[in-house]
């Protein structure tokens, strides 16, 4: 055999070495992937990639590394969970994405995608020094790194009308999980609140409604001194040890005050620990290591609800409809579920993670008219809010116009990340008229005879009191 035909066979062959990383750090195979293009058909970011889901994973299954390592796709990935939970092989693609943004950097590839890696390495940044997200530090750190290629006047218009509302706080909370935890009295009648970063800082209205709907339903809410941020999108993306840590010593601060169950209104926080509840679960390895890190050995005693779940486990809609004072009647409605809370449905648990109607059969237990859509848990792009807000005006606009269509006259969210995007973001998407987005509680608190005060109204970028006069549910 000639030298030339020798090495032409040599260039044919697979080479395995990024797949068998990928089956070592993660447990995925990706030869499972037989190409059925699910991944990609049903990505809502697959037109702003170089390259689709499903090839990359090809790339990966053939040892081309230059495309699977260099694409701008595992970069813009928004860990939506789309592809994951539809994958017929049960590949954890998203999760995929992730490892190859992390193997990038470690061979010293550039990110195709910088705003995104100045992201990461901010915001982690700031949970070291905080414990929780300060947002302004954030924000002022991905200005002055991203400056050349993004303006420093990026957003300066909503960044304005959010502090007006006062939803930045102008110093950070600095905390750290107490060393002796001692039980809280009333512990274990009560439940746990982890209201997250966001409740406290740029979703007030979110918190404020939470706490009134939840004393004008019996349902005791204790809030532990000491949580820490959940890591969101930014750990588990780039340092996967800190996406476990953080979520459990949470965990591990409400089970050792004496809870049982934990609730998270934000969407992004309950994936999260979730997510990381469920690999201490499956993964004695990872749950041994967390254990010795966090110096306390979990035990698994703590249920993770979403603040719907807990209402809906608690109350439930036929008992929320009898302490109804001030039916919603009227008012047409969607509700807008987001990524998070229900997918991947083997972490979330969710009965049905492509349609779920928990949120639905509360708020029309409230007197509204609740319609059917196809976008109830399309990504609207809050993973990017602050790298790339074209993408996030285009997905998020397109979410209000749709419901626009389906004949809504207010959208219902409870995922503070989709709330900024739709509500916040509103006024730069050009739209012909504005849609008030809402919280679920926010219309709860109405609905329960409770005050404008109680319901945070004027907290909404979109003011939906013009609306709700004239319904007849405000006066």
């Amino acid at each position: 055999m000639s030298d030339t035909s020798q090495h032409e066979r040599e260039g044919l062959r697979i080479n395995s070495d990024l797949a068998q990383r990928i089956q070592e750090e993660l447990g995925q195979n990706v030869y499972l992937c037989y190409q059925c293009v699910k991944c990609t058909s049903g990505c809502p970011f697959g037109k702003y990639f170089d390259w689709q889901p499903n090839q990359i994973m090809r790339a990966v299954q053939l040892g081309q590394e230059d495309i699977a390592l260099e694409a701008q796709t595992p970069w813009l990935c928004a860990s939506c969970q789309t592809c994951t939970t539809r994958c017929p092989q049960d590949l954890d693609i998203a999760a995929i994405m992730d490892f190859l943004t992390r193997e990038a950097l470690d061979r010293g590839i550039d990110p195709p995608v910088q705003e995104v890696d100045n992201m990461n390495k901010a915001f982690l940044r700031e949970v070291r020094l905080w414990g929780r997200s300060y947002e302004l530090g954030l924000i002022a750190e991905l200005k002055l790194r991203n400056i050349r290629t993004h303006p420093i006047t990026e957003d300066l218009d909503m960044g304005i009308k959010m502090i007006l509302k006062n939803k930045f706080p102008f110093f950070p909370t600095f905390t750290r999980p107490p060393r002796n935890v001692k039980p809280i009295p009333g512990a274990s009648k009560a439940i746990a609140y982890y209201p997250g970063c966001s409740l406290h800082a740029t979703s007030p209205e979110f918190n404020t409604s939470t706490l009134a709907v939840a004393k004008a339903l019996d349902l005791e809410l204790i809030e532990p001194e000491g949580w820490l941020c959940c890591g969101s999108s930014s750990a588990h993306r780039a340092d996967p040890e800190t996406a476990m840590r953080l979520p459990m010593e949470n965990l591990s601060l409400f089970e050792q005050s004496g809870f049982s169950e934990v609730t998270m209104p934000c969407a992004a926080c309950f994936n999260r620990h979730k997510a990381a509840q469920y690999e201490m679960r499956h993964n004695e390895d990872h749950k041994s290591a967390i254990d010795e890190i966090i110096g306390y050995t979990y035990q698994d005693s703590v249920k993770v609800n979403s603040l719907g779940e807990t209402i809906i486990e608690h109350v439930g809609p036929e008992e929320v409809s009898t302490r109804v004072k001030q039916s919603l009647q009227g008012l047409r409605v969607v509700c807008y579920y987001g990524c998070l809370l229900t997918r991947p449905p083997h972490i979330t648990e969710a009965a049905h993670p492509e349609n779920p109607t928990e949120l639905d059969d509360l708020i029309a237990a409230l007197g509204a008219e609740v319609l059917d859509w196809s976008y109830k848990t399309t990504c609207c792009g809050a993973a990017h809010s602050l790298t790339r807000p074209d993408i996030v005006l285009d997905l998020s606009s397109t979410l209000i116009k749709e419901a626009r269509l389906a004949g809504a006259e207010a959208i219902v969210v409870s995922c503070p990340l989709c709330h900024t995007n739709l509500d916040a973001r509103q006024f730069q998407m050009g739209l012909e008229e504005e849609m008030p987005v809402l919280y679920f509680t926010q219309l709860m608190a109405l609905a329960l005879g409770l005050s404008q005060r109680d319901a945070a109204l004027k907290k909404n970028l979109v003011d939906p009191r013009p609306l709700l006069k004239e319904k007849g549910i405000l006066a």
